[in-house]
């Protein structure tokens, strides 16, 4: 008697959003950044494991911004290679794919001529429900219709944060964050590294708040456009 072929396995479930799972290594290998003449990122190297959160700090005019921008596409003058979830992004398809997989939190918000309301950026994360979620619990769902020009730098550092938490949910594996803490008073820079803290994805923050830094595993430091682990 023939015996039967074995039932299939089942598939495996998906990973929730926003799981451990789901979090994106990054590796930087000689990367350099130029603004004209002006050497601004100098051959960066820097491996961040799947789920491993880094904090980048030094002074102003450093590097730390253009470091960060690089790796969304949004830095022109830039070699070397930059690898997000083992992949680099080339044309159109590429820089669109990491867009998605890169929740990004800027320093400076460009409102533009035409400025959305905070409830449409809110739903430009991908996930419109976590973020407005997000929103109620950092204290701003209350300014859904208000132009995100017209919002105090505190106000718009939530409100950024609540739209990457979205990103996070709708399926990005890596966290980008420019100095989020900056227009915050003490408890707000609390609240906000307890946020960050508690992402199961990977995260680099670029920041001066050293409550930020001690939550995240890893510093480096930056200076004329190197990057270096401290100890």
């Amino acid at each position: 008697m023939v015996p039967s072929p074995p039932e299939p396995a089942d598939p495996p479930e998906p990973s929730p959003p926003g799981s451990r799972a789901n979090a994106a290594g990054l590796r930087l290998s000689a990367v350099s950044c130029r603004h004209g003449r002006l050497l601004a990122v100098d051959r960066v190297d820097l491996t961040l494991g799947p789920g491993e959160h880094l904090a980048i700090t030094g002074t102003n005019g450093s590097g730390k911004s253009t470091l960060l921008r690089a790796i969304l596409g949004l830095h022109r003058e830039v070699s070397g290679e930059i690898e997000v979830a083992g992949r680099q992004a080339r044309g159109g398809a590429g820089w669109a794919r990491r867009r998605a997989e890169v929740a990004w939190i800027p320093q400076r918000q460009a409102t533009g001529r035409f400025p959305l309301p905070v409830r449409e950026l809110l739903a430009s994360g991908g996930h419109p429900a976590r973020s407005l979620a997000a929103a109620e619990e950092l204290g701003v769902a209350g300014l859904l219709e208000r132009p995100i020009g017209t919002l105090s730098g505190g106000q718009a550092q939530r409100v950024y944060l609540a739209r990457a938490l979205g990103q996070v949910a709708a399926g990005a594996g890596l966290l980008l964050a420019d100095e989020p803490t900056a227009a915050l008073d003490f408890a707000g820079q609390e609240q906000v590294a307890a946020v960050l803290a508690g992402l199961p994805v990977s995260v680099v923050v670029v920041t001066h708040d050293r409550v930020v830094a001690r939550a995240c595993g890893r510093v480096a430091e930056m200076a004329a456009g190197r990057l270096r682990e401290a100890g």
